[in-house]
């Protein structure tokens, strides 16, 4: 919805399948591809339990590798541990440019900090109940609620959202604001990500930052 990252950028898609679901497996993956292209693509769960068996057709489709983790004690979750052991075995390898970490829990807010202190991007996606200490560890995080296209467009925004997206667009805007008095669109959209990773114009049910911007015409003005 913002600036695609470049294409060519090599990344490891790691879902935790306790905390996603596979009816978002089309919007995550079509996401993905805005920021790179998924070369290693692995989901985490106790396979034999029957939860998961929703799942299947999902990874048949999209040629995702489930990976077995047998849960060793009744209400805990092994999942994270095995996935945190992978992701740094696949970051040393060098084989991946970035990381897309699928999961709403804050267990993995370290994994992603490291990434990022390795140099490398790392994208979260999970529900919007998801930690602020893991949706800030990423570059960028996405809301599975606009994966399922929740935030569809509408001609004007309603007013408590008209008044959060203005408050952090000022503040992007006072950023790369030029002597002329314009900032770029591609600029804008950059700090934004840094002012809050988890900024999305669909969030505020507009598809493009563009469209977004054009719902606050007593604010701000397109050239």
């Amino acid at each position: 919805p913002m600036e695609p990252m470049p294409s060519a950028r090599r990344l490891a898609v790691l879902i935790d399948a306790d905390n996603a679901s596979p009816s978002t497996t089309e919007g995550l993956f079509a996401e993905v591809a805005n920021y790179g292209v998924a070369i290693v693509k692995r989901i985490y769960g106790d396979w034999t339990t029957p939860n998961l068996k929703t799942w299947k057709e999902k990874l048949l489709e999209h040629s995702i590798q489930p990976i077995q983790q047998f849960r060793y004690t009744v209400g805990k979750s092994s999942t994270d541990s095995a996935m945190i052991i992978d992701a740094m075995d696949i970051l040393h390898s060098d084989l991946v440019r970035g990381f897309s970490l699928v999961s709403s829990d804050s267990d993995y807010t370290r994994l992603a900090t490291r990434v990022r202190e390795a140099g490398l991007f790392v994208m979260g996606i999970g529900e919007p109940k998801t930690p602020g200490a893991f949706r800030n560890a990423c570059h960028v995080f996405v809301s599975t609620e606009n994966l399922r296209g929740v935030a569809a467009p509408k001609p004007t925004l309603e007013p408590s959202s008209r008044e959060g997206a203005r408050e952090i667009l000022l503040r992007a805007f006072d950023k790369v604001e030029k002597d002329d008095g314009l900032a770029s669109l591609a600029d804008l959209g950059q700090v934004l990500r840094r002012l809050d990773p988890s900024f999305d114009p669909r969030t505020y049910g507009e598809p493009r930052l563009v469209d977004l911007i054009r719902a606050l015409p007593d604010t701000f003005a397109v050239e």
